[in-house]
């Protein structure tokens, strides 16, 4: 489905990046994704990526909100091994609160990953450096990207650390059990979810964030903490 193109544009092809196998006439080429042959992130459908992560993902729900704006596939020797969504905060505007004079487009929040037990160890550093590539490409305005280590997951965000996210801290979540999906708070109140009867939940959520650009870390309104440790 993706290629690479040879066809007149105003940026040269750069090596690494896969461009789509659209037609261009007018332009640069559409960035789709990063890469090797036997290792590359790509641009996947939205509803696909929704698919994998409610079937594989523990929150059993995939990143649905109208926010959403990338769903990456993580390729392996040409099989699909993981999916990486990224969007906004449940309260997009809170972005301003974290780093000072950032607007909705200057960020983006990592919302959803996962990958299958039988990628290599360094799978996930490697995909999420792949992403910022095309992040980079495709939106250029976006100076930081967030996420949250749930403590569910036990490792307290090890995977940012390896990817060389700063640490922010922490605080608790209150989330929801319906059956067998854990709802969080502001999804429920945002949303308009049914709670009903689900028991209710607490758990501790480590913040961090990667620098795309780093003239960008000073405005964090955030003390930068020490790397949490998942063995004390």
């Amino acid at each position: 489905m993706y290629t690479k193109l040879e066809q007149h544009h105003e940026e040269p092809i750069v090596k690494g990046f896969i461009y789509s196998d659209e037609p261009v006439y007018f332009g640069s080429p559409k960035i789709v994704g990063f890469g090797s042959e036997d290792f590359n992130v790509k641009l996947i459908d939205r509803d696909l990526a929704y698919q994998i992560i409610e079937q594989n993902h523990y929150a059993k729900k995939g990143d649905t909100r109208p926010h959403n704006r990338l769903n990456l596939g993580v390729f392996i020797k040409n099989e699909m091994l993981g999916v990486i969504q990224f969007g906004y905060a449940m309260n997009p505007q809170s972005c301003s609160k974290v780093v000072d004079g950032t607007s909705v487009d200057q960020y983006l929040e990592l919302n959803r990953m996962w990958f299958c037990d039988s990628t290599c160890r360094n799978a996930k550093s490697r995909a999420l450096s792949h992403s910022f590539r095309v992040i980079r490409r495709q939106f250029p305005s976006v100076k930081w990207i967030q996420s949250f280590a749930d403590e569910r997951c036990s490792k307290y965000g090890i995977v940012y650390q390896a990817s060389n996210f700063t640490y922010h801290g922490e605080h608790k979540g209150t989330f929801y059990l319906d059956g067998d999906e854990v709802i969080h708070n502001v999804t429920a109140t945002n949303y308009g979810r049914y709670i009903g009867d689900a028991e209710r939940l607490e758990y501790r959520q480590f913040r961090y964030i990667y620098w795309l650009d780093h003239k960008w870390r000073q405005k964090c309104l955030l003390d930068e903490l020490d790397y949490p440790k998942h063995y004390t």
